[in-house]
C-alpha cells in the first residue's frame, strides 16, 4: 500500500484491500501497536493513530477500531480517550512494555488489511516527529475544515468527520494511482 505524506510519496503499493467484517481492536489497541514500534511522545501517538484512522476508511471503508472520533485540538487531531489515558505523561516519551503473548493478543485484534494499514502508516509517519505530524494534519482539509476560522490557540472540540477524512485521502490515493 502506498501512503503520502504531502506530495511525496512515502510507502509500498496502494490498492483497495478487503473488506473488514468485524472491528475487534479499540483505539488503545492501536496506540499500544505503534508504541511496540518506539517510545514516542503523546502527541505522535494521537497522530500515529489519526492517521491509521483516516487511511483504513480511506482504503477499507471501515474504521480501524472503537473509539475512533479525533476532535480537531490545537495540535492536530486529538482522540479524548487517548488523551485522557496519556495526558499525564506531558511531553515525556511513552514505554510500553509487554510479553510476547500481549503482544500475540494485540496483533490477533487487526485482520490482515488492518495490519497492512498499520504498517503502511508507520512505514509512511513513524520517521517524523511529533511537531512535523502536527504540521502536516494543520496542512490537510479534514482538521483545517473543522477548525474553520478558529484563531491559532482557540480550543475546539468539533469530531473530524470521517467523510471528510475519506475524501481528501481518497483524492490523494487517486492521485498516485
Amino acid at each position: 500500500m502506498e501512503i503520502v505524506m504531502g506530495n511525496s510519496i512515502i510507502g509500498v503499493m496502494l490498492m483497495k484491500l478487503e473488506r473488514v467484517i468485524s472491528v475487534n481492536a479499540d483505539i488503545t489497541d492501536v496506540a499500544n501497536w505503534f508504541l511496540l514500534k518506539e517510545d514516542m511522545s503523546h502527541k505522535k501517538i494521537q497522530k500515529l493513530c489519526y492517521y491509521a484512522e483516516a487511511w483504513s476508511e480511506t482504503l477499507l471503508d471501515a474504521p480501524i477500531c472503537k473509539n475512533n472520533e479525533f476532535q480537531a485540538w490545537i495540535h492536530g487531531p486529538v482522540n479524548l480517550k487517548l488523551w485522557n489515558i496519556y495526558k499525564d505523561y506531558g511531553w515525556s516519551l511513552i514505554h510500553l512494555q509487554c510479553t510476547k503473548s500481549e503482544e500475540d493478543s494485540l496483533f490477533s485484534k487487526f485482520s490482515d488489511s488492518q495490519l497492512e494499514i498499520l504498517n503502511s502508516v508507520w512505514h509512511s509517519y513513524g520517521a517524523y516527529s511529533a511537531d512535523t505530524l502536527e504540521a502536516q494534519t494543520h496542512s490537510e482539509t479534514p482538521w483545517q475544515e473543522q477548525r474553520g476560522n478558529l484563531q491559532m490557540f482557540a480550543p475546539c472540540s468539533k469530531v473530524i468527520s470521517v467523510e471528510t477524512m475519506k475524501r481528501y485521502y481518497g483524492e490523494i490515493a487517486d492521485e498516485q494511482s
